[in-house]
């Protein structure tokens, strides 16, 4: 693995299978878990950069304990508070508040870490620009060492991996577990990337049935969900789920809006009767009793704590093989 941007690019040694390349990623993680000191000297003498355009918690710690797991020395940049504003448009006239461009940074930054883990996300203010991941594909194009995405204008991948091995964990040997991603209201737009990337591994792994459910308008890219039976009924989508992610996104079409906050989306307890004893994920930071209700939240049918503890799994996997096979 090159790098680590979307689910192709853990499908490339699987020969196209996907299921299979998915399987052994995550009992890689799984097994980081059990021991997570294994391979304790397998970064020895390597460094990760960690550039940060955006704010983070949960994945700039996590994947700092993953690194540190592996003996990799981690250096964190928060570009957006202490770097240059930086310009990704090629041929730009640089006459406005951008400093320097990607194609000057990138190399060096190549030159300094064996490994860059970059967060960048949307604007959503251009569908066109933000789909285009201009700034992911250009710290490829340019650095010269393997990418990790740490969150993109339109996906989220360490976060879905993650999400697949708390599901692996919670399955109880069900074959076949009914997956439910379902909108929840929001007080702001909120970027697409985790139901783009939850529908997009969900439907490449194939060992689920998946569903999406959301208002009107809200369908999300059809590159991402296809395969997904989507329903705008939440009700007769929660029936006899085993698991419910929540998730709050915005217009995909008429591009980064808000055109409904129904509270009657939020999944409370009366909803989640109607599932199968689901077990209830949300990717945090959530928006308690908007999002998600305290009931929710607080029951022993939400394993939000264990999901997010499993990102260190996740990072230790993906660092670990661009290690050994990038």
């Amino acid at each position: 693995m090159k790098n680590f941007i979307a689910v192709h690019d853990v499908l490339t040694k699987a020969g196209g299978d996907s299921t299979a390349a998915i399987n052994t990623l995550a009992a890689k993680a799984l097994a980081y878990k059990a021991n997570p000191f294994a391979d304790k000297t397998l970064g020895t003498g390597k460094r990760v950069g960690m550039l940060f355009l955006n704010p983070s918690l949960r994945t700039r710690l996590s994947t700092q304990v993953a690194a540190s797991n592996l003996g990799l020395e981690t250096i964190v940049f928060n570009v957006d508070k202490e770097g240059w504003a930086m310009e990704f448009e090629d041929g730009a006239i640089m006459s406005g508040h951008t400093v320097e461009h990607v194609k000057d940074a990138a190399p060096i930054l190549g030159n300094y870490f064996d490994i860059l883990c970059i967060r960048a996300f949307p604007s959503l203010k251009s569908k066109e620009d933000d789909y285009s991941e201009e700034v992911m594909n250009a710290f490829k194009k340019y650095a010269g060492v393997p990418i990790v995405s740490l969150e993109s204008a339109t996906l989220h991948p360490l976060q879905s991996l993650t999400d697949i091995i708390t599901i692996k964990e919670h399955t109880n040997g069900k074959a076949r577990p009914k997956i439910v991603l379902t909108w929840a209201p929001h007080i702001k737009p909120l970027p697409q990337c985790v139901p783009n990337s939850t529908a997009q591994w969900i439907n490449a792994w194939g060992e689920a049935d998946f569903v999406i459910t959301h208002p009107e308008d809200y369908e999300l890219d059809e590159q991402f969900t296809k395969g997904a039976t989507i329903t705008h009924n939440q009700d007769e989508a929660l029936k006899g789920a085993d698991f419910v992610y929540v998730k709050n996104w915005s217009t995909f079409t008429d591009y980064g809006r808000i055109y409904t906050n129904d509270p009657s989306w939020m999944l409370t307890q009366a909803k989640l009767a109607l599932t199968n004893t689901a077990k209830v994920m949300h990717c945090l930071p959530v928006r308690r009793n908007v999002e998600l209700s305290d009931e929710v939240l607080d029951s022993a049918n939400s394993i939000v704590t264990q999901q997010a503890s499993n990102r260190v799994w996740a990072a230790q996997a993906v660092l670990a093989e661009i290690l050994k096979h990038g």
